[in-house]
């Protein structure tokens, strides 16, 4: 049985995550969604809401299992028995830092490979940093997010303004 990891802040999951991850489903026996917890960053949603939104999103697929971990990706692949970190490329910047990654992982762990999943067309420009920025400005992100996870983001942006 071929585990695979897809590593992510995921915040918010998007729909450009959802198709590598029901692209990898197709790929893999089973893929873990798996949300590093960052204290780098200011995360617009817990990483208990994460959790919660990619589950929901990601209900339809048997095989596709959601956690979270802090640390090197490589050791919690190691504590779940994946051998794939599972990526997707978008444009040929994404490509150089995950390269780069996939080499560092390499050196820590020679067991895992890194698999990349170039996006598909229509997801090519979308990022969760894109959908939190549209939202922030009052646009509509509901062609680039699940419903629950858009009416989400709606109520965390609406009562920021409220509360002003």
């Amino acid at each position: 049985m071929v585990i695979a990891i897809y590593p992510g802040s995921f915040d918010p999951i998007t729909l450009g995550h959802l198709d590598i991850i029901e692209r990898g489903s197709k790929l893999f026996d089973r893929v873990v969604v798996a949300v590093l917890q960052n204290p780098g960053k200011t995360p617009l949603f817990t990483v208990e809401e994460r959790l919660c939104q990619i589950e929901t999103a990601t209900k339809h697929l048997p095989q596709v299992e959601v956690d979270s971990f802090d640390g090197l990706t490589v050791t919690y692949a190691k504590t779940i028995g994946a051998k794939v970190l599972l990526r997707g490329l978008r444009v040929m910047s994404d490509f150089e830092k995950e390269l780069q990654m996939a080499h560092t992982n390499k050196t820590l762990s020679t067991e895992i490979e890194t698999v990349f999943l170039a996006t598909s067309t229509e997801y090519g420009f979308l990022s969760s940093s894109i959908v939190k920025e549209i939202a922030r400005f009052n646009g509509s992100i509901d062609h680039l997010v699940s419903p629950h996870v858009a009416s989400e983001i709606y109520q965390c942006y609406n009562k920021r303004t409220t509360d002003r």
